[in-house]
């Protein structure tokens, strides 16, 4: 195990209830948190998020599927510590944790299912390695949950209510099946153990950071557009998603986390407006000037033909809804991928990127923030 560790600093002390009891009555009070999964490309921006806002970092990842890069802009910072561990290893933590966020697990089909019994002991054994951890520290615990437990849904749109229509002994049943059995281990020590905790079932996700090889919709459309390479459409595309920004999705963790105690979960984050995949891929042909043309191929075995959260529970409970627009979003996400295939490093001026089959202007700087790399 590697660990970079940076100077001690004060921390605050004492159990769940009682830190969220301070937290309500000051603005200066801030936590020792943990994040699995950090490095990866919802972690890597969640790191970013919690130590901008005073609280002391430390980030695990055992770098499957994230990347060192992601983080890199944090290595130096005094709050900020990374741990390289594999969480189906229990993880012990000297002094006090007050929160974990457990996004540990890839989360793109090509990387879950590379290595499916990894992937469901990453899911199952991190889960009770984690939640074990936030029993011994009184810390509160987020499990980063998917819409994938509701499997190819009978029912549509998918409340929290529904219980899914899952293939246990499928190609997408180490990813599908894992997430469900962590989020019966976090409920039963919840019962059993009085552990405070949440769960998000997160839906699709997109935005800087993803991995060009990571088989999902908008960063392999994305990614083919700028090469001028084939967009890759599985089945005749009329299948639909609920694309949500990183930004948004953060804020319902947070929002989610912060909640009242008695605020469990599950809880849907996701964009509830649905979108088939033949618009989507050409909304980003028409974003990124592409002549790129489709291309279809088989549908794969149990992939979903609708997917849409029903957010009544975060509207209610956390007073959260997703805010950035689908076209925005897209543009801030090519405007990533430009920067990371064809410069390689961030620059402070309006350039035109022009590509075989493609012209994308990219305007630089204005949006560092999300532009990060």
């Amino acid at each position: 195990m590697m660990i970079f560790q940076t100077n001690d600093l004060g921390l605050l002390v004492g159990c769940d209830e009682e830190i969220g009891k301070e937290m309500r009555m000051t603005d200066t009070a801030k936590f020792r948190i943990l994040v699995t999964g950090g490095a990866g490309f919802i972690g890597s921006h969640l790191c970013d998020r919690l130590v901008q806002k005073g609280h002391r970092l430390i980030c695990v990842d055992n770098l499957y599927s994230g990347k060192l890069g992601n983080i890199r802009a944090l290595m130096n910072h005094p709050r900020f510590e990374f741990i390289e561990h594999d969480v189906t290893e229990p993880l012990a933590i000297k002094g006090s944790l007050h929160r974990i966020y457990n996004l540990a697990c890839p989360a793109s089909p090509p990387h879950y299912q590379r290595d499916p019994i990894a992937t469901i002991k990453t899911c199952v054994l991190g889960a009770h390695n984690l939640l074990a951890l936030a029993h011994e520290k009184h810390a509160r615990i987020l499990q980063a949950s998917t819409s994938e437990v509701y499997g190819d849904p009978k029912v549509h749109p998918q409340p929290e209510t529904y219980v899914g229509h899952v293939n246990s002994i499928g190609p997408r049943a180490c990813y599908d099946e894992g997430k469900r059995c962590a989020e019966t281990m976090f409920f039963d020590y919840h019962r059993r153990y009085g552990v405070p905790i949440k769960v998000a079932r997160i839906f699709n996700t997109y935005g800087p950071r993803m991995l060009e090889n990571d088989g999902r919709v908008v960063s392999n459309f994305t990614v083919q557009a700028l090469k001028g390479e084939p967009l890759t459409i599985y089945g005749d595309g009329t299948q639909t998603r609920s694309f949500c920004y990183v930004d948004d999705l953060l804020n319902g963790l947070e929002l989610l986390m912060d909640s009242d105690s008695e605020v469990t979960g599950p809880c849907n984050l996701g964009n509830p407006k649905e979108e088939s995949i033949k618009e989507i891929a050409r909304m980003i042909l028409r974003q990124t000037n592409s002549r790129s043309r489709l291309e279809h191929r088989p549908l794969p075995q149990d992939d979903p033909k609708r997917r849409r959260p029903a957010i009544d529970r975060a509207r209610t409970l956390l007073g959260w809804s997703p805010r950035v627009a689908l076209k925005d979003g897209l543009q801030w996400t090519i405007d990533y991928f430009v920067l990371k295939l064809f410069t390689g490093r961030p620059v402070s001026r309006r350039i035109q990127v022009t590509l075989p089959g493609s012209a994308v202007r990219v305007a630089l700087g204005a949006r560092s923030g999300r532009m990060s790399m």
